[in-house]
């Protein structure tokens, strides 16, 4: 008896597939498929192989006029399409070049003040506190937060190894002394927890590229576990056997945007505020634009040049003639 055909792999499966081959982030491949998802359904499920560029730009003005998204946005949507044509469809289409892109604006970050960022932290607490010190006294991403394990924290150096940035860059950042000490006793419950894990056979944790091949037992290993970890075990099978995952961000945005209101501030603050006021507040205090760039992990000086324009000092740093009269 002949054995049955191989199915063909799902076009989204062999996106995923590719974008893990690329080593892109988890977020970016959930995105990609996103819009890859939403081409397909706004050309009324017809496969992306019998589209053309014409039906690219269709798509992308769409989302422009219609749905009237951010310019980063529209080129987020047709960075997936560029990915799908030329990794999965192998395809190269004549006027691709041609398709206009959307121009991001220049905006200035939204900085706190330091008795704002007080006033804030002060409406924390629990796990939140925590990852809002983090984030201030580091400058970390809320994403580079979440993703610490126990292995990235040195308290005898007082600094944090912040593994696979933006860019997979890893970088050194200070480990402040304002959660130093909470943050030694809260792991003291995470490992308690994660002892209990063990005990009941569970004590698993998803690993980066292929460390569980290399190190069998990294996976129920204590410095492997996130430091923020799920409340619960994630028993999703993209991610192997039932193991814990790190906090979910929107866990942390919600506190974050709470807290702001109770404080009374009138400007939106997000979690990634408190990443432009440590660097703000950094320049203020008269460290060097080369070491900021460092701390942050900007690819580029002019990304960081971004802070001298809301430095307390005013605009660009200066003062006006008027406050000398």
């Amino acid at each position: 008896m002949p054995a049955d055909p191989v199915r063909p792999a799902r076009l989204l499966d062999q996106l995923r597939d590719a974008l893990r081959l690329g080593h892109y982030s988890p977020r970016t491949i959930d995105a990609y498929t996103g819009w890859i998802r939403r081409y397909i359904l706004f050309h009324h499920k017809r496969h992306p192989r019998d589209l053309d560029e014409n039906d690219i730009k269709a798509f992308l003005t769409y989302l422009a006029v219609d749905r009237s998204v951010a310019a980063s946005t529209q080129n987020q949507a047709l960075a997936a399409l560029l990915f799908l044509y030329t990794h999965i469809l192998q395809r190269r289409l004549a006027g691709l070049g041609e398709i206009p892109r959307g121009r991001s604006p220049t905006t200035l970050p939204v900085v706190m003040s330091r008795p704002e960022v007080r006033a804030v932290l002060t409406q924390l607490s629990g796990v939140a506190w925590l990852v809002a010190g983090l984030l201030y006294g580091a400058g970390l991403r809320l994403s580079e937060a979440l993703e610490l394990r126990i292995k990235d924290l040195d308290f005898d150096r007082r600094q944090i190894i912040v593994r696979r940035g933006k860019g997979r860059k890893d970088r050194t950042v200070p480990l402040p002394q304002l959660v130093r000490n909470s943050l030694r006793n809260y792991l003291e419950d995470v490992r308690r927890r994660h002892t209990e894990d063990l005990r009941q056979g569970l004590g698993g944790v998803v690993l980066p590229d292929a460390i569980s091949r290399k190190y069998p037992g990294a996976a129920k290993s204590w410095p492997w576990q996130f430091v923020f970890p799920a409340g619960r075990i994630c028993r999703d099978t993209r991610w192997g056997p039932p193991s814990r995952f790190h906090l979910h961000h929107t866990a942390i945005q919600r506190e974050v945007s709470r807290a702001a209101r109770a404080a009374g501030l009138s400007k939106r603050v997000s979690c990634h505020t408190f990443r432009h006021s440590f660097a703000t507040h950094l320049l203020e205090d008269g460290y060097d634009i080369r070491t900021v760039q460092e701390l942050l992990g900007h690819a580029d000086v002019s990304t960081t040049m971004i802070y001298t324009h809301v430095l307390q000092r005013g605009a660009l740093g200066v003062q006006s003639p008027a406050d000398r009269l």
